[in-house]
């Protein structure tokens, strides 16, 4: 289950909206077949595992690992756990069942009426918390929401800027935390900052430092107020702009009215959600991340902190949670952390 999950992880970024699965196939305790969900689209985990499989006869005295409950719907592609029934494998070993409504232990009913001996919960918590986008969506509704912001030695995330001093981002951190940041657009579905951010820092919310896809860009821009020189509205990649006036979309760029004074965030996420945003990276501005902690609309933060010291300017969000983990990047530090219930 261990190599399962590895090979899971290989669909990063290119499979949403569907999870990430991996799955290994062990005959007489050697691994004979493997593999992952590639694609948006294209062939799931346990039908790449079992093609690879050079000898088809073992497949009827082998063990399937796999990360997630096979389907048994038709989508995309067949139902994998027609396929497993079909192919005589005698057992399989779940790491988690699928919130999906359109599996949802149908999957695993399945094998077991047809004979199949199916065992559940294998490092259940390590397949959850990587397929941790997939489950909030299907079962809180909403996007997974990673907050992040970086921040001086002594808390400040900006200094204090006039406007002639807009256009341009004040820089906290080094290289190595950019590169990072710019991975982690690359994981994700969606960005969003708010209008301050976008007039003060002009940001283009790009992968440029990293190889992977552009998020859907997302700002708030309630009165309509971003100069048409902004790079947000360059129309060099999907953007949605919310706004609460009539504006005309073009191409790459849409407007969408929404309310501002009433239940703003979870309007934004039931629009994500509509149109399969799985995940979303708030980057700022400091108001915009105090009102998803404020309503507790968040499951992640990281937090990138600088070597630099700016004794006064904006101070960061405040926080007292418990750190999950803490990564070096050369002169500066990244500390990740992740929402339990008791926290707001």
């Amino acid at each position: 289950m261990v190599r399962a999950i590895e090979l899971a992880r290989l669909g990063m970024g290119k499979v949403a909206p569907n999870p990430m699965v991996g799955c290994v196939i062990v005959h007489e305790g050697l691994i004979i077949g493997e593999g992952c969900h590639r694609k948006y689209g294209e062939a799931h985990a346990e039908v790449n595992a079992i093609q690879s499989v050079k000898n088809q006869d073992f497949l009827c005295k082998s063990t399937m690992y796999v990360t997630l409950e096979p389907c048994s719907h038709f989508g995309k592609t067949p139902p994998c756990a027609d396929l497993i029934v079909r192919m005589k494998i005698p057992k399989v070993v779940v790491g988690s069942t699928d919130p999906n409504e359109k599996v949802a232990g149908r999957g695993l009913a399945c094998l077991r009426d047809a004979g199949c001996d199916v065992e559940t919960g294998l490092l259940e918590e390590e397949c959850n918390r990587m397929n941790r986008r997939f489950l909030t969506v299907h079962q809180k509704k909403r996007p997974y929401i990673i907050l992040k912001w970086a921040q001086t030695e002594d808390g400040f995330i900006d200094c204090l800027r006039d406007e002639e001093e807009f256009g341009q981002p004040t820089w906290i951190t080094n290289d190595l935390s950019r590169i990072a940041v710019h991975k982690m657009r690359s994981d994700e579905a969606a960005i969003l900052v708010g209008t301050k951010t976008a007039l003060k820092d002009n940001p283009s919310l790009t992968v440029r430092d990293w190889s992977g896809n552009h998020p859907l860009r997302l700002v708030l821009d309630r009165r309509a107020i971003l100069p048409e020189s902004s790079a947000l509205l360059d129309q060099s990649t999907e953007t949605l702009v919310f706004t609460e006036k009539e504006m005309s979309s073009k191409p790459n760029l849409e407007y969408i009215r929404i309310n501002f004074t009433r239940d703003m965030l979870n309007e934004i996420n039931t629009i994500l959600v509509g149109r399969g945003i799985q995940s979303l990276l708030v980057e700022g501005g400091k108001s915009l991340l105090e009102s998803y902690l404020r309503d507790g609309i968040w499951d992640e933060a990281r937090i990138y902190i600088g070597n630099k010291r700016f004794g006064s300017g904006i101070k960061a969000p405040e926080t007292d949670w418990i750190l999950d983990r803490e990564e070096a990047l050369d002169d500066s530090l990244m500390r990740i952390y992740y929402r339990n219930e008791h926290q707001g």
